[in-house]
C-alpha cells in the first residue's frame, strides 16, 4: 500500500518544529514527509534587526533545513493555491514551473507577510523588514544614505538622507529602530564630513504608547532608553502618504527622507484565501486541535491560523509570534500522527512564558514570567532566550560568536551589493501578487 502523503507548506518555526518531530513519531514506512517552502532554511526572524544592523550575519539566523530534516522531502517553491476538494497544493517551484502535490494530511504553516494600508506611495516606497532580503538590503541602504550624504552638495538633500523614518512601534519596528540607530551612530564616526548630530531617527505608531504588550512601566522605560540615544518618537499617529523624498503624517507634518522603513503589524499569507473557508482577522479559523473545520485532513497553525487561546480564555486567539508558532508545531505532529493513527487529538495550550525586547547594546526590556526587567538584565534574559530558543548547536554557536566579534572589534559598515539593482517594494521580496484566487483555482480544474 502507499504511504499516506503528509505535506507541509512553510518552514518556519511551526512547520519545521512539526516535521523534526514527525521524523521522530513516525516510522519510515509509515508516512512519506514532504515540505514546501521557496527556501532551504529556516529564519530566526526576532534576530533580523541584528541583521540589518550588521551585528549579525546573515547565515546566522538561516537555520539549516537539512540540517534538522533529514527524511523530509523539500521541494524549493511557493504553494499558491489548494484544493482541497482533490486534496491537491499547487506549488509554483523556484524555476516558476507549476506543479500538483498531492496531500492525505495537509499542514498549512505558511507564515504572514508584511500587512499594508491604502496609504498613497505606501507600496511604492517604503521597505519591509521580513526576509532575510530585505534586511541585506535595508543595511545596505541606509549605509548608502550615509555615503551619499557625506558628498552631497545640497543641505537639503543631505538632511532628507540623514533622517530615518520607522514605522510600527511593536517589537520589529522597536528593535529596528534600535539597532540600526546604533549603525548610523558607529558608521558616523568614520565620515569626516558628517555632523553626527544631524543624523535623526523618527519612531511613529498609532497607538498612544509604545510596546503595549510589555505595560506602559516598560514601554516607557524602552521610550526613555531611545529617547537618551537620540530617537525621536510620533505616538497617536500614522502616514498619511508617501513620496520618494518625504513622508507625510496625519498631524500634517511633512519629513523630508529618502528611508521610510514599514513593519506596522503583519498578515497572514495570502494562501488562506486560496481555501474558501472561515477566516478570523485575515487567519485561517482552526479548532483547538489546530484542524481546519469543514475541510478533511487540513491542520494550520502559527501566523496564518486564528488558533483559540485556552489560556487566555474568552474567544481569545494565540498572537503571531514566534514563540506561539514553534510550541504550535510541537501540538501539530503529536496531532498529525494521531490522525493517521486512529488516537486522541490533544487541544494546543500553552501559557505565554514572557517577552523580550533587544535594544542593542546594554539597552534591552524583558517581562519574564511576568518579572520586569530593564537594562543589562533584560539584555541578558533577551540574548539568553534566542541563543536556546535558537533550534541547532551550530545556529547557537554562530549567534555568540558574532555577538562577541562585534562587541569586541565593531563593524566595518561595508555594502555588499547583493540586493543592488532589484526592485525594493514589498510586493516584490515578499512575492504577495503570486498567490491565485479562489477563481482562478476553479479555472484551473475545469481546463484540466
Amino acid at each position: 500500500m502507499a504511504r499516506p502523503k503528509i505535506v507541509v507548506v512553510g518552514g518556519g518555526f511551526a512547520g519545521a518544529e512539526c516535521l523534526q518531530r514527525l521524523e521522530r513519531k513516525l516510522g519510515p514506512a509509515e508516512a512519506e514527509l514532504t515540505l514546501v517552502t521557496p527556501t532551504d532554511y529556516q529564519l530566526y526572524l526576532p534576530l533580523l534587526p541584528h541583521v540589518a544592523a550588521g551585528v549579525l550575519t546573515p547565515q546566522s539566523v538561516a537555520v539549516s533545513l537539512r540540517r534538522r530534516l533529514r527524511r523530509t522531502r523539500l521541494v524549493p517553491g511557493a504553494a499558491i493555491g489548494v484544493d482541497t476538494a482533490a486534496k491537491v497544493c499547487i506549488v509554483r517551484k523556484t524555476t516558476g514551473e507549476l506543479v500538483d502535490v498531492p496531500y492525505d494530511q495537509l499542514v498549512l504553516t505558511a507564515g504572514s507577510t508584511t500587512r499594508t494600508f491604502d496609504i498613497p506611495g505606501l507600496t511604492e516606497y517604503a521597505l519591509g523588514m521580513k526576509t532575510l532580503a530585505q534586511a541585506a538590503y535595508l543595511r545596505d541602504h541606509v549605509i548608502a544614505q550615509l555615503d551619499l550624504a557625506a558628498v552631497a552638495e545640497d543641505p537639503a538633500e543631505r538632511d532628507a538622507r540623514l533622517r530615518f523614518v520607522v514605522v510600527g512601534g511593536g517589537y520589529a519596528g522597536t528593535e529596528t529602530a534600535a539597532c540600526l540607530q546604533r549603525l548610523t551612530t558607529a558608521a558616523a564616526k568614520r565620515y569626516p564630513r558628517l555632523d553626527p548630530s544631524l543624523i535623526e531617527w523618527h519612531l511613529v505608531d498609532v497607538a498612544p504608547k509604545l510596546l503595549p504588550e510589555l505595560g506602559e512601566n516598560l514601554g516607557a522605560k524602552a521610550m526613555q532608553m531611545l529617547r537618551r540615544r537620540g530617537v525621536e518618537f510620533s505616538l497617536n499617529t500614522s502616514v498619511a502618504a508617501v513620496e520618494a523624498d518625504s513622508v507625510t503624517l496625519t498631524d500634517g507634518r511633512v519629513l523630508p527622507t529618502r528611508t521610510l522603513i514599514w513593519t506596522a503589524g503583519v498578515a497572514a499569507s495570502p494562501l488562506v484565501h486560496t481555501l474558501s473557508t472561515e477566516t478570523m482577522r485575515g487567519r485561517l479559523v482552526t479548532t483547538a486541535e489546530l484542524t481546519v473545520p469543514g475541510v478533511e485532513g487540513v491542520f494550520a497553525a502559527g501566523d496564518a491560523a486564528a488558533v483559540p487561546d485556552l489560556a487566555a480564555g474568552g474567544g481569545a486567539i494565540t498572537p503571531p509570534t514566534a514563540q506561539h508558532a514553534q510550541r504550535q508545531g510541537k501540538a501539530l505532529a503529536h496531532n498529525v500522527a494521531a490522525r493517521l493513527r486512529g488516537g486522541l487529538l490533544r487541544p494546543y495550550r500553552h501559557r505565554d512564558l514572557g517577552l523580550v525586547v533587544d535594544l542593542g547594546g546594554k539597552d534591552a526590556v524583558s517581562k519574564p514570567l511576568g518579572v520586569e526587567l530593564s537594562g543589562v538584565p533584560a539584555q541578558a534574559v533577551a540574548r539568553g532566550y534566542h541563543v536556546m530558543a535558537l533550534p541547532t548547536v551550530t545556529a547557537r554557536t554562530r549567534v555568540l560568536v558574532n555577538w562577541a566579534l562585534n562587541a569586541t572589534a565593531g563593524d566595518d559598515f561595508v555594502r555588499t551589493g547583493f540586493q543592488a539593482g532589484r526592485p525594493a517594494r514589498l510586493q516584490d521580496f515578499e512575492e504577495t501578487n503570486a498567490f491565485l484566487t479562489s477563481e482562478e483555482l476553479k479555472q484551473r480544474y475545469e481546463e484540466e
